[in-house]
């Protein structure tokens, strides 16, 4: 039986009309449960990258986008729970940690950062996921 047949499977989809949603098969936040999903967010908006050449203002676009993701659930900053960032470059790690904790110091997810060697536009240095926490916090 597949997800899309299960009846007690409550799952809600968002799509931010990015083509790559429609070429890839995938919505850009998914709300199963307690927990909303935001899929890998590049530092781009209607096309256009963000930041270039900066991994700071290009991690802060990242977020910015993956929050905005979190809006249709009713959901900000305050409730993410865990976040990825994935870098081109080690030497970017200070830069994106400043925008991370600049965003998320005080709410404090869990964090990773992963080294990758690189995406499918060659200007974009960051990539980042967010999962938040849309339960009762008691």
């Amino acid at each position: 039986m597949s997800p899309s047949e299960r009846p007690d499977l409550d799952v809600e989809r968002e799509r931010s009309g990015s083509t790559w949603e429609e070429t890839i098969g995938f919505a850009r936040a998914v709300a199963a449960g307690d927990r909303v999903l935001v899929a890998g967010t590049l530092p781009l908006a209607d096309g256009k990258l963000l930041g270039e050449g900066s991994p700071y203002e290009q991690t802060k676009a990242a977020f910015g986008r993956a929050l905005d993701a979190l809006e249709p659930f009713g959901l900000g900053a305050a409730s993410a729970i865990r976040t990825r960032m994935y870098l081109t470059h080690a030497r970017d790690v200070d830069d994106a940690a400043r925008a991370h904790r600049e965003i998320f110091g005080e709410v404090a997810p869990a964090a990773t950062v992963v080294i990758v060697s690189g995406f499918v536009d060659s200007r974009v240095l960051v990539q980042v996921e967010l999962e938040a926490f849309r339960g009762d916090p008691a």
